[in-house]
């Protein structure tokens, strides 16, 4: 981080950003003449936390993307040899106002008409949040299907989401926990959710987003990653992250919402160090490497010890009535 590329880019906004909270904050105390040792401190913090956020901002830039049928083979013995993995992760965490990712979620969803789509639905954790809704879940994991099926949580059928064995116009909402960054090809994925909406139908989707100004999550999320050897999990749709809404009105949905929230999870134990590593996607980190940043995040677990997990959710509705094309009578 301190040489290089990282720093070449790093080392420009530290200086810039440094500088000027340095001005604003200590200038007067420096000019009079009567800094102390904790005036150089705080200057020192000053530009010290924009470097380590902007080389974190520029290394979760740089990663390796997977070939498709290697992510695919790889998603699929993921989630049949950890059901459920996400929902673990996911569901303690919480953000004021809102609880948890899954209760956001589906906040837009709680007076539709139905039918509702959950795509890629996992263990299907929000189908607890939607009780009275006519839903239908979609997975392709017999490991999710299960477990699914076991919390009485259906109907869930096995498919495809580039295949979806749904009819035509068939729901009112798609709800996408946390996939469109994983599922390929994402083209496919994104004509089958048009496929199966009806006119006016929405997708509503919470999606992985970068953290922003929160040195110390920045942190204590590099201390992991550097513990694994990279620069971030290598999802193969990294545009479907905070790039979404432009991606959804590319495909002709109209975006009513995009909005960021940070989902803070206590890492209380190591177990729940280890659990929250294990809720990456890491198809090419070497088991070493795994039980290192288990290590690492583990050492530092007790009572009050929060991770960020920051989100992005996006509602986005297609029109009311397909454009009509060129040369089409009236």
């Amino acid at each position: 981080m301190l040489r290089g590329r990282t720093a070449g880019k790093a080392l420009p906004v530290a200086i810039v950003v440094g500088t000027v909270l340095s001005l604003v904050n200590q200038g007067a105390v420096i000019i009079d003449g009567t800094a102390a040792a904790d005036t150089w401190f705080r200057v020192a913090v000053n530009y010290a936390v924009p470097f380590i956020v902007a080389s974190v901002g520029y290394l979760s830039g740089r990663r390796i993307r997977p070939d498709a049928a290697g992510w695919c083979r790889y998603l699929a013995r993921y989630h049949d040899e950890r059901p459920g993995i996400t929902e673990r992760v996911l569901n303690v965490a919480a953000a004021r106002g809102v609880g948890s990712p899954y209760r956001w979620l589906v906040e837009p969803l709680r007076s539709s008409p139905g039918p509702i789509l959950d795509l890629a639905c996992g263990s299907a954790p929000t189908r607890d949040l939607l009780p009275d809704a006519r839903w239908l879940g979609v997975d392709t994991s017999w490991g999710e299907f299960g477990l699914a099926t076991a919390a009485g949580r259906g109907p869930v059928v096995l498919g495809r989401a580039d295949a979806l064995p749904v009819a035509e116009d068939a729901v009112t909402d798609v709800c996408a926990a946390m996939c469109l960054p994983l599922l390929t090809p994402l083209e496919g994925v994104l004509g089958e959710v048009r496929r199966v909406l009806r006119p006016g139908g929405r997708i509503v989707a919470l999606v992985p987003s970068r953290l922003g100004w929160h040195p110390v999550g920045a942190a204590r999320w590099l201390r992991v990653f550097r513990a694994l050897g990279i620069h971030d999990q290598p999802w193969p749709n990294p545009q479907a992250r905070d790039g979404l809404a432009p991606l959804l009105r590319a495909h002709g949905f109209v975006v009513d919402r995009c909005e960021h929230k940070v989902f803070w999870r206590e890492v209380d134990t190591p177990e729940q160090a280890a659990l929250i590593v294990d809720g990456l996607y890491l198809p090419e980190a070497e088991p070493g490497r795994v039980e290192q940043a288990k290590r690492a995040l583990g050492s530092r677990a007790r009572p009050g010890r929060r991770l960020p997990f920051p989100l992005r959710r996006v509602v986005a509705q297609l029109p009311d009535h397909e454009p009509e094309k060129e040369g089409s009578p009236p």
